[in-house]
């Protein structure tokens, strides 16, 4: 059914916008409860062995304390360890706050104290005296690659696939060949530090139940694990997240707040609040560090001969974290001898955690770096080399692209950044005394969409409320679900509402993988196709004159109408419509889904292009990142204002993670050392210049009916691999560590 698209495709303001610039928007430590108590959280000093004793008794006399809870005086939790796996847990045994005396990592939760108030709880907090008996711990990937083993299969490898099966000779192959490509990338690890820091609020009620605000990607998700966990009902635990400062991946998972909030509320049947601080941010998951190898050959004409890439990745000694590292580079690039793997090297550390393109802006460094040095050393400019090697299908799987714009994007974005003026030698452009670099690269990220229900609500005074328990991370949710609402139902947006965030609402996924458009789009087009039947149901029992034989092909949704196409005297209100029901609404519950059996035969993805231009004091190491102009490829885009707002988060975070981000442990404590944002160097103000970003335009009738693909990636993942190849031309020297420091580009 054809609807006009009023909205969808506009630069629409977010409608959430004045709630957060007004202070409105409450976050999950911000709800203000009547006899509210408040946790602090005790973390481990060592990084691995036991507890040989806790010591309370200081804490618990002062006034105002509580109770301190350990592991030897807390209630009983799910004795099964599926009860504590969530939708995005790795396989492996979840990690149980507060289970044993058992250490597993450095900052691994100990001990929380509940007090009257914050500051009490943190004060006593450092007068619990905990012994430890140390065992020694491997924390250094580098140190441990011979460790390396396959992952453990899970559920998570339906969405995470190991690397296709070798196809070819590439060692033979990468041998004779003329020119080759090689290199050795390391990357540190990195900690996601969304501005809000986890939190939850758990409201005690008089009949049990419990109300939780909690920092999540999912209420859902939230609510499944603490009913399993703690033996509550699914109707007996409520959990909200209307907003979200930021998450990045870092809440796709119940973090042990959660766990420790709802166990002291229920064990002291009080409403109690836990906190997290800067510090403890760092004591869950990261994106782990990782060592990839790369191999590519080509022949002199540029013809790409090989690809060998294999990643080792480190996880926890209790979970199997894997990401999708390698598989990217016979996606991009055709070749008939490839050979990819992927390895993991339990270490004594946190579980890693999806941070924003989790494996796309690992393995595309190494891939696209390795691409730039083949086409030097084939004297071909690195656009040509890729076109040269476009791959009109996944030559991985053998499947066609839905669609896939990335000679467009090619184009339009060497044009805006003026790459015809480059010099192609290093070291050959200058400006003001310094070396100039220009670089590029290409992204690539899956577009999919899952399963999602949602409600469309038409009420008597004309609004209309969509609501789905999906999330807003700060991406623009609210804002298309109001977008898409508006136009199946052909009404003015202002008297559409999102609802979202709320467990007690229609089944939705976790919002992370660059699905969620995809997801809850459909979802609410569909819910509102739903309420249209219902409406139309009504509209022939009020006029069945007019109304009697018509079928929603025969009728349109316009001006807040309901009439028969191309006629004007047939209009009925839709406010009158309910009205006449003699109830206060309509509504309609339906479930979005995936066209699975025609998706499953393309490979669905959105593509980019980055292009980037840096300065580079050699005497200092200094680099500057100038400008940067990326061009997407991401099917049809709801709002190019929200989206360009989350290319543009990409791309800071792509400089962040290329030249400041990492956490620094030092291995001989186990210990992150820089647990806090004046050592955690991110891109700052001064960092970020001119930044361009370029939607091309894209037809796709396989993804969705709204050829809706993703963009929270593809932003960042051509960014880091555009810079490394600008550096090299600048000044002919390949860094294939991330981050570049400042030694690296002096050296």
């Amino acid at each position: 059914m054809s609807i006009e698209k009023k909205y969808f495709g506009q630069a629409l303001n977010r409608i959430d916008g004045h709630a957060k610039v007004r202070g409105e928007a409450k976050y999950a430590a911000e709800f203000n409860i009547t006899d509210l108590l408040y946790g602090y959280i005790i973390n481990s000093t060592i990084t691995k062995g036991k507890i040989k004793s806790i010591n309370t008794e200081k804490a618990s006399a002062i006034t105002g304390v509580i109770k301190v809870f350990t592991h030897e005086n807390r209630e009983s939790t799910a004795w099964l360890n599926l009860k504590y796996t969530d939708m995005d847990a790795p396989p492996g045994v979840p990690f149980r706050p507060l289970h044993d005396r058992k250490i597993n990592y450095n900052g691994q939760p100990v001990a929380l104290v509940v007090a009257e108030t914050f500051e009490l709880a943190r004060y006593a907090a450092t007068l619990v005296d905990i012994q430890y008996e140390s065992d020694p711990h491997q924390t250094d990937l580098r140190s441990n690659l011979s460790e390396a083993r396959k992952p453990k299969k899970g559920l998570a490898s339906i969405y995470k696939p190991g690397p296709p099966k070798a196809k070819g000779n590439a060692e033979l192959a990468f041998n004779n060949a003329p020119i080759k490509a090689s290199g050795t990338f390391v990357h540190g690890m990195e900690t996601h530090n969304p501005l809000e820091m986890f939190a939850s609020t758990v409201i005690y009620e008089q009949d049990g139940k419990l109300t939780i605000y909690d920092k999540t990607q999912g209420a859902l998700n939230s609510q499944i694990y603490v009913a399993n966990v703690f033996g509550k009902s699914f109707k007996n635990v409520r959990v909200l997240s209307p907003y979200v400062g930021g998450a990045f991946g870092s809440g796709l998972r119940p973090q042990y707040q959660l766990f420790l909030a709802v166990m002291a509320s229920l064990d002291l049947r009080r409403s109690v609040r836990v906190s997290m601080n800067r510090h403890q941010m760092f004591t869950f998951g990261h994106r782990p560090a990782t060592v990839q190898n790369t191999r590519f050959s080509a022949i002199h004409t540029g013809k790409i001969q090989s690809l060998y890439h294999d990643a080792t990745a480190e996880t926890s000694r209790f979970e199997d974290y894997s990401e999708v590292v390698v598989n990217w580079s016979n996606e991009l690039y055709p070749s008939n001898n490839v050979k990819l793997g992927y390895k993991l090297v339990p270490l004594d550390l946190a579980s890693p955690l999806d941070m924003r393109a989790p494996g796309g802006a690992t393995g595309l460094h190494a891939i696209e770096c390795t691409i730039d040095a083949l086409a030097y050393k084939c004297n071909i400019d690195p656009i040509e080399f890729r076109l040269h090697n476009y791959a009109y299908h996944d030559d991985s799987s053998g499947k066609p692209f839905s669609s896939k714009e990335l000679k467009e994007c090619f184009h339009q974005g060497a044009k805006r950044f003026g790459w015809e003026n480059r010099s192609p030698q290093p070291r050959s452009m200058k400006r003001d005394g310094k070396l100039l670099g220009w670089g590029m690269a290409s992204g690539i990220w899956e577009a999919s969409q899952l399963p999602a229900r949602a409600e469309a609500l038409l009420t008597t005074d004309g609004k209309l409320i969509v609501s789905s328990a999906t999330a807003d991370i700060g991406t623009g949710t609210y804002t298309i679900m109001a977008q898409i609402a508006a136009d199946c139902m052909g009404m003015d947006i202002s008297n559409v509402e999102s609802r979202l965030g709320d467990s007690n609402m229609p089944i939705a996924p976790i919002q992370g993988g660059s699905f969620t458009s995809a997801t809850i789009g459909m979802a609410v087009h569909t819910a509102c196709q739903g309420l249209k039947k219902s409406i139309l149901k009504q509209a022939k029992k009020m006029n069945p004159g007019v109304f009697h034989k018509m079928n929603l092909e025969e009728v349109e949704f316009t001006g807040d109408t309901l009439r028969i196409k191309d006629t004007t005297n047939s209009a009925l209100l839709l406010t009158d419509i309910v009205a006449s029901t003699g109830k206060m609404e309509i509504k309609s519950r339906n479930t979005g889904l995936p066209n699975t059996l025609k998706q499953r035969k393309y490979n669905r993805s959105a593509h980019s292009a980055v292009f980037v231009e840096v300065e580079v004091d050699e005497e200092l190491g200094s680099v500057k990142v100038c400008r940067v102009v990326t061009a997407i490829a991401a099917g049809k885009i709801i709002n190019p204002k929200t989206a360009r707002s989350q290319i543009l988060g990409g791309m800071v975070w792509g400089i962040s993670k290329t030249l400041h981000e990492e956490s620094i442990i030092d291995h001989r404590f186990g210990r992150i050392m820089n647990s806090n944002l004046g050592e955690y160097h991110i891109a700052v103000n001064a960092d970020i210049n001119d930044l361009d970003v370029i939607f091309v335009d894209e037809e796709d009738t396989i993804v969705n009916d709204l050829q809706i693909k993703g963009i929270g990636e593809i932003g960042i993942v051509g960014v880091p691999p555009a810079i490394a190849n600008a550096i090299f031309h600048a000044t002919g020297k390949r860094i294939y560590d991330l981050p570049i420091k400042l030694d690296m580009v002096m050296a």
